[in-house]
Parts: structure tokens; sequence; C-alpha cells
């Protein structure tokens, strides 16, 4: 037998739902384990595919051992900023997927973490080993991973008691009224679509401060910090702030002036403490060169 280990991340979700998305296992199958009772949240069993598992519920599967589960490594370039037997610090690029979910399989980071990296934790299952914190496919910069359970159990604790800084750059429509300032509304799933997150009433506490690093005629340039982690924080907030991510055609306008194959947001400092040696760790990663491209066109039209 074969135990799947999964953390339930985002707000309440159907039990199939959220295994469908998160194995590669169909739904029918699905449905099949937890009638059987091999499904359990938080460590007791669950026999119903509707029942509502809640953020940051534990969720385990019991498999046959004849189920392939299975990610390949693939040697795909990875721009790893750091790394020693604890944890790699990788400078994710635009486009990539952080780990296989949604019948995705290949591709992401975690097929490259798998070729480039030999040891990874295993907290996280085998569809994502290693993953502490995530960025969105269209999001780039740095996140960290870790290379065995204590750093993963000791990094994910300063990311929940806010001890992990997390600064982005996004460029943003229109003008900031405030130089700075902060944002703090719930965010959850969109009532009127469930494959977007917003601003709503029964959602997860959100806190984002942002800085206004540079203004345009038209755009303005800030810097954001999470308190928080919610799913889309900063793209949710941006929009709630009536100036979404230039390129964010989920949260943001359907055309955008600019040839941009995703949102112009980038993770561009990350601090935490080394789980093991208390060592303050600093790193920053310089803005793509396709957001660059796009400030020189605006700082040339000024």
């Amino acid at each position: 037998m074969r135990t799947i280990e999964l953390l339930c991340e985002n707000g309440a979700r159907r039990l199939d739902v959220f295994l469908t998305e998160n194995t590669n296992l169909t739904r029918n199958h699905v449905q099949k384990l937890i009638e059987q009772g091999a499904v359990k949240v938080q460590g007791k069993p669950v026999t119903k595919a509707s029942f509502a598992v809640k953020a940051d519920s534990e969720v385990s599967v019991l498999l046959p051992q004849d189920i392939p589960l299975n990610i390949l490594a693939e040697d795909i370039p990875l721009n790893i900023v750091y790394q020693d037997s604890d944890l790699a610090v990788i400078n994710k690029p635009q486009g990539m997927t952080v780990h296989p979910a949604n019948g995705v399989f290949s591709g992401t980071l975690v097929n490259a973490l798998l070729f480039h990296v030999k040891d990874l934790s295993g907290i996280n299952g085998v569809l994502r080993p290693g993953i502490v914190h995530r960025l969105d496919k269209d999001t780039s910069g740095l996140l960290v991973v870790a290379k065995n359970d204590r750093a993963h159990v000791e990094l994910q604790r300063q990311i929940r008691q806010k001890e992990c800084r997390r600064i982005y750059v996004a460029l943003l429509y229109g003008k900031l009224k405030q130089d700075s300032g902060s944002v703090e509304q719930p965010i959850g799933r969109s009532h009127a679509d469930r494959k977007k997150m917003d601003v709503v009433a029964d959602g997860r506490n959100a806190l984002t401060y942002y800085t206004v690093l540079e203004r345009f005629d038209n755009y303005t340039l800030a810097q954001f910090e999470l308190k928080t982690g919610r799913t889309h924080q900063i793209r949710v907030h941006a929009k709630f702030l009536g100036h979404p991510v230039v390129g964010d055609k989920t949260y943001g306008y359907a055309k955008c002036p600019f040839d941009l194959k995703g949102q112009l947001l980038h993770a561009q400092r990350l601090e935490f403490t080394h789980p093991t040696t208390g060592e303050k760790m600093n790193f920053y990663a310089p803005l793509p060169d396709y957001f660059e491209r796009v400030l020189n066109v605006l700082r040339s039209r000024n």
C-alpha cells in the first residue's frame, strides 16, 4: 500500500474535486476510494465525496501499491540561486507551473527539481516534493524548496507566523493615489466564477502592504509585501484597489498594450532564517528582461 499526503491550501472544496485536482487519479477512481474508506481528513476517515475540505486540512489517501504515481524527472533549465543540504532557492521563470495538478504532469518546477536536486522533502507527497510555498504559473521570481522534512516544517512555520518576508514588484494599470498603504480584505473563491478568487465576505483574512516605486502617465510600478499567503493575493488585492496588474487577463483586462505572455508580477526578494544554522538568508532576483523592456518603453514616453 502507498499513502499520499496532501494539504488543502485554499478554501472549502469538495473532497473528490480536491483530490482530482491534486493527484493524477480520475474523479471516478477518487470517489471509489472515498467510498472504500481509503481517504482521511485530519486523520479521520471520510466516506462522502461531497465532504467539504476546509483550508489547512491534511488529507491522506491510501492506495494499492500498483497505482502509478511517479512524476518523471525532466532536464528543464533551472535557475538555482542557492542550495545546501537543507534547502534550495529557485528563480522561477514566467510560464512554469510549480507542481503537477489538473492533469498537467510534465514541464513543471517539480519535474525540473527532480532532475537537478537529488533530495527533496516528502511532506507534500509525490506530486509536490519539497514545495514549501508557490508562485502562480505566470508570476516569476524567488521561492524556497526544502530538501528534508525538518527544514520543510520549519520554513512553513516561518511563513505561517509571518517571519518570512516575500516582496514582489508589479506594474499596475493607472495611478495609485497613495505612495504607500495596505489592503486587508478577505479572499476566497469568487461567487460568480469558482475558477477565480475574489474579495468575499466569507473568505480568509488577507493582508498586503504596498509602496509606489515609480510613476508613469497611466501606470504605476509598485512593491508589494505579503503578510498572508492566499491564492492570487496580490493580483486580487490589486484589482480591489482598482489597479490590476498589467498583463493579468484573469483579474485585469483582456487586451494588453504590450506583447506579454502573462502578468508583470515578480517575486523579487525573499528573506527567511535558515532552519539549521539560524542564519538570516536574503535573496534578490532582478526583474526579467521582458519586464524591464516595458518599463524602458514607459520611461521613454515620460
